[in-house]
């Protein structure tokens, strides 16, 4: 059973926690782990000749678990046929043949791949008529206490902390209901129905004390986004604000995380506060630039009582005095400043982030959508190519979901009118057109596009793509179009990495022999896009490392438009004057598809050159806070040793 007060990679007891948590790798493992609880609760309930009775969620982190339920049902035998299943939620109103239905969704991932008896699993209505939905739910939670309760439940948590659609302000003795959606849900479902406009407003939800009275719950978090509300479920007070917190009150619920999920937990950040540990350079530098911006001091302001106080005296009775421990961080900090990403030929590059030889590189810089480069790395980008080093760009996806369909629209016609213009016949360019019209203005919410439209969209996107590099000075033999198979699937849910994804990128990699790799690290959502990117290009670089031009290859990872590393991460931080900072924009701005109301907006409603602008100022406003140099915004870059 998933259940510890010490954490097994660590040791640490969870003082500063209130409920149950454990920590994994990656979500994988802790999957896997959840799978085999539920799979041994089964075996038991099958040889006491009893009902399992399951508690299930949708979303994305329960991927994972159900997969892995599929493989122990057709690799080890696993039998379904004594379970009994309660979904949490569905929105409202919602057919269920829709691509968004939970109906749908468990039929897909695990119901139609087990033995699971049809008449064996509920999930809440969607079809309801306003009238009767009351009276559906006194017999959906009926049904449950039918059987006993639910004997295992399984969670997800929203970015506010609900549970299954139980919103901040839900009570705990709530009951199953017609709820209305938080934005912030509704925000985080959007792109799911392709925009905000066609996502429910309203859903059916099991209510809290129907999860409460569960005899066992595990909440499922993976991916940095959920690190604040996980910290806030798991240590901070219970409240209706954070439904996820009543589980502090449950006498056997756990957590279980991955490893960015658990990342603000106060025994994973700041350690030091939890137990005496063994201070490495990466905690003493995490640690002393989180004293100074908490106490907003420059770091050679800091003193011996200012480590004492926030419980740090083992490092100063270690490494003191402060002023000693000071002058090391501040060192460290400002040697990850340079204006030469590439390095500075014919320079001491002892200290620098990067090598000074060969004075001219191969780079390749991978962009997992058409636009990640510009936006997340725009100025190095620009800087790279005028200190003369030979820039590649690899765009690894077409990016074509994220182009609206008037968009699409407006190409297509521009096509045929061109044709027009200029007495070009072409009958294949007006049947194109006329049937893109035919499907878009038929076509329903989240119904996947035609390949006609899917490429008319692509071909925006690469469009833009190459007015970026035009603009930098890239030219056309250096631009390269991937379009891993993984992604073009028209839909949000993407394939697994495959291999030949990983083909394509080794292929790439082996044709330019780059000295120098820039990736994006995101790792917020580890089923995103950017993920499945990374994860190829790491697969790619470990199987070509016997070769010999991968010795003198550097990995450099940035990160994404809405996050950025960690002050105590960043080993390359690049400046850049206002000038620099236009002239970014100004790069952002070919991508005329992703501006004023892009597809895909999330919870942010900047656009992309606003985010990054916004992003670059804050990371140098830190270094001057810390007293560094000040400079109008930077971009930063932690290296990937493979």
């Amino acid at each position: 059973m998933l259940k510890s007060r010490i954490d097994k990679s660590t040791g640490f007891e969870k003082r500063f926690e209130n409920a149950g948590t454990v920590v994994y790798e990656n979500s994988i493992e802790a999957s896997k782990a959840v799978a085999k609880e539920i799979a041994d609760l089964i075996k038991v309930k099958q040889a006491q000749k009893q009902p399992c009775i399951l508690g299930l969620a949708t979303g994305s982190s329960p991927k994972g678990l159900y997969a892995e339920l599929v493989r122990l049902h057709k690799e080890e035998g696993l039998s379904f046929k004594n379970v009994v299943s309660f979904n949490l939620d569905e929105y409202y109103p919602m057919e269920p043949d829709s691509i968004n239905s939970y109906v749908r969704f468990m039929k897909e991932l695990l119901f139609d791949q087990v033995d699971i008896l049809p008449e064996n699993y509920h999930i809440p209505d969607g079809t309801l008529s306003k009238e009767d939905i009351a009276d559906y739910c006194s017999q959906y939670e009926a049904k449950i206490k039918a059987f006993g309760g639910i004997d295992l439940q399984i969670l997800g948590i929203g970015g506010n902390g609900h549970i299954g659609f139980n919103e901040s302000g839900a009570l705990q003795n709530s009951k199953t209901r017609l709820v209305a959606l938080d934005h912030i849900t509704r925000v985080a479902a959007s792109n799911d129905f392709s925009g905000l406009n066609n996502t429910p407003r309203t859903a059916i939800t099991l209510g809290v004390k129907a999860i409460m009275e569960a005899k066992r719950v595990i909440l499922l978090a993976w991916g940095e986004r959920k690190s604040n509300i996980i910290k806030a479920s798991v240590e901070g007070e219970v409240t209706n604000r954070v439904p996820a917190s009543y589980l502090q009150e449950h006498n056997n619920a756990t957590f279980v995380l991955d490893k960015a999920a658990a990342s603000k937990l106060t025994r994973i950040n700041t350690p030091w506060l939890v137990e005496k540990i063994d201070w490495t350079d990466e905690l003493i530098r995490k640690a002393v630039l989180g004293l100074a911006l908490h106490l907003k001091k420059p770091i050679l302001m800091l003193t011996d009582a200012d480590y004492i106080e926030n419980g740090m005296s083992d490092l100063l009775a270690d490494s003191g005095p402060a002023y000693d421990i000071n002058i090391k961080i501040f060192n460290k900090l400002q040697n990850t400043i340079t204006g030469w990403p590439g390095g500075k030929p014919n320079a001491d590059d002892s200290k620098r982030p990067e090598r000074a030889e060969p004075a001219k590189k191969r780079v390749l810089i991978f962009s997992p959508h058409p636009d990640d480069d510009i936006i997340s790395m725009g100025g190095t980008f620009k800087r790279l190519q005028e200190q003369g080093h030979e820039v590649h760009v690899g765009y690894q996806t077409s990016g074509n979901i994220a182009v609206a369909d008037d968009e699409a629209l407006r190409f297509a016609s521009f096509v045929c009118d061109y044709n027009d213009k200029f007495g070009i016949k072409s009958e294949e360019a007006e049947a194109i057109y006329k049937k893109a019209v035919a499907f878009l203005k038929n076509k329903k919410a989240s119904e996947v596009d035609i390949k006609e439209v899917r490429y008319i969209k692509g071909l925006i996107r690469r469009g833009e793509a190459q007015s970026t590099c035009y603009f930098v000075g890239v030219p056309d033999n250096q631009i390269h179009f991937m379009e891993l198979p993984f992604y073009e699937t028209g839909t949000i849910e993407k394939k697994p990495l495959g291999e030949k994804d990983v083909k394509i990128t080794m292929d790439l990699i082996e044709k330019i022999k780059p000295h120098q790799i820039y990736a994006a690290g995101d790792l917020a959502d580890p089923h995103g896009t950017h993920k499945v990117c990374l994860d190829a290009i790491f697969e790619a670089a470990k199987r070509l490392k016997p070769k010999k031009f991968m010795k003198d290859c550097w990995i450099w990872l940035y990160r994404g438009a809405w996050q950025e590393w960690g002050i105590d991460e960043i080993e390359m931080a690049v400046p850049m004057g206002p000038d620099q900072v236009l002239e970014k924009r100004k790069g952002i701005f070919k991508h005329q598809s992703q501006k004023d109301g892009v597809v895909f907006q999330g919870s942010d409603s900047r656009e992309f050159w606003q985010r990054a602008e916004d992003r670059n100022r804050e990371t140098a406003e830190l270094y001057d806070q810390l007293g560094l140099s000040h400079y109008a915004a930077m971009e930063a870059f932690v290296r990937w040793k493979y």
